[in-house]
């Protein structure tokens, strides 16, 4: 995988773009998102999967905010009269683009975000429960899914990480982990703000995304509403969820091989927002 792939992805190590560029594209994102209150970054890896989840955030009262990844999904996209799509890729031109990717400098372009991964479905008395949160959180506060990664991890603090399947952030929060180098994505030790005399320190961190975040709560005492894993966990459709997964092209196409929509949609309730 090459520098310029992975650097969509969200990954300091690979990252060699100046940060001026990055501010000047999310201008464009900033002004597309004026006037929107409640903005939930949906990432469209799968136009009908995408589709389905804008249509549950919308019955929520927030209003879905489309990106998508090149690799996936390069075609025509279903975008809902009260959505709102953003080409964050346009300045960048990277061969995949992953959610990290603006979700990094959300404090440059909105000043709450919710976000979820492409995969994931909840039942709408969770969701319910997610709102009521999320438009509670004060700016400066944030709340996500706290991993620990098991039992067997659970004594390996530096592994421990929030999970971006799931969330809320807002500007003060993501401009403070940013400010002190302590984002989203991987490889955090690498960001260009990491103090020096901690950079050391942080590469003996896990590599993995959402590390960076769990070293800013506990590094500057932060408050981070934790959402437990299993309960966010079960309309996940991953890997982890399908002992039988099978591959595909892209994570899109693996959707649909591996998990039905429509038996999906009927476990979690949810068979009233199908169709057209």
């Amino acid at each position: 995988m090459d520098d310029d792939h992975r650097a969509g992805t969200g990954n300091w190590s690979a990252f060699a773009r100046n940060m001026n560029d990055v501010h000047t594209a999310a201008e464009d994102w900033k002004r597309a998102v004026a006037g929107i209150e409640k903005p939930w970054l949906c990432w469209n890896i799968n136009d009908e999967w995408c589709a389905f989840q804008q249509k549950i955030i919308l019955s929520v009262g927030w209003t879905p905010v489309i990106g998508w990844d090149p690799s996936c999904n390069p075609g025509k996209r279903t975008v809902f009269n009260k959505s709102v799509e953003i080409d964050f890729n346009k300045s960048f031109s990277f061969d995949s683009l992953w959610p990290h990717f603006p979700l990094e400098f959300a404090f440059l372009w909105t000043k709450k975000l919710a976000f979820w991964h492409a995969d994931l479905l909840l039942r709408i008395n969770k969701l319910r429960k997610l709102v009521e949160l999320f438009e509670s959180i004060e700016d400066g506060d944030m709340a996500a899914v706290e991993s620990k990664g098991g039992l067997r991890n659970i004594l390996s603090f530096r592994t421990h990480r929030y999970w971006e399947l799931l969330g809320c952030t807002t500007q003060k929060a993501s401009k403070h982990q940013f400010d002190t180098g302590c984002g989203w994505w991987r490889h955090f030790y690498l960001h260009p703000n990491t103090p020096i005399e901690e950079r050391h320190t942080r590469a003996k961190y896990y590599y993995d995304s959402g590390v960076g975040i769990m070293y800013w709560k506990r590094r500057y005492k932060k408050n981070i509403y934790s959402i437990k894993e299993k309960w966010a966990s079960e309309g996940h459709c991953t890997q982890i969820n399908n002992p039988h997964y099978q591959s595909g092209k892209n994570k899109g196409e693996e959707l649909n091989v591996n998990f039905s929509i429509e038996k999906v949609a009927e476990r979690l309730d949810l068979l009233g927002f199908l169709g057209p």
